[in-house]
């Protein structure tokens, strides 16, 4: 059963969560399940090569289209599979991993997003984002 709350109760509702809040951020973050892996993606820079300011909405496209992201959390059963990952896994919490453009669940959060990934969408660890070639 799916409960349908009347717009102006809904937008009160989320309001009012978000300020009474205080988790830390950390805690907000969804735990994956499964063999499923959460990233957030790589933001760049604010500024260019050349020293020209980025708006918010440009950082925030390049956050977007960005195939680097940080491993927030891995579900239980990520990289389990003996015969799939003979070497162990492939990450853990804590790398910079590349994936493919597309890949994954997008989870829109306050200041970009985060993905959720399958254990084999990840494509590369990488030791820094920046050595992997940005837009801007």
């Amino acid at each position: 059963m799916t409960l349908i709350l009347p717009e102006r109760l809904a937008k009160k509702q989320t309001t009012q969560n978000k300020e009474n809040d205080t988790r830390p951020e950390s805690a907000k973050i969804p735990q994956p399940t499964g063999w499923r892996i959460v990233v957030l993606p790589h933001k760049g820079g604010s500024t260019t090569k050349g020293g020209v300011h980025l708006t918010d909405k440009t950082v925030e496209s390049t956050q977007l289209t960005s195939v680097v992201a940080l491993v927030l959390e891995t579900g239980p059963d990520a990289y389990a599979d003996k015969d799939k990952f003979p070497h162990g896994p492939w990450c853990k919490k804590g790398d910079w991993v590349v994936f493919a453009r597309y890949a994954g669940s997008r989870v829109p959060i306050d200041g970009g997003e985060i993905r959720i990934l399958n254990d084999d969408e990840i494509l590369a660890k990488v030791d820094d984002p920046k050595d992997i070639l940005q837009v801007y």
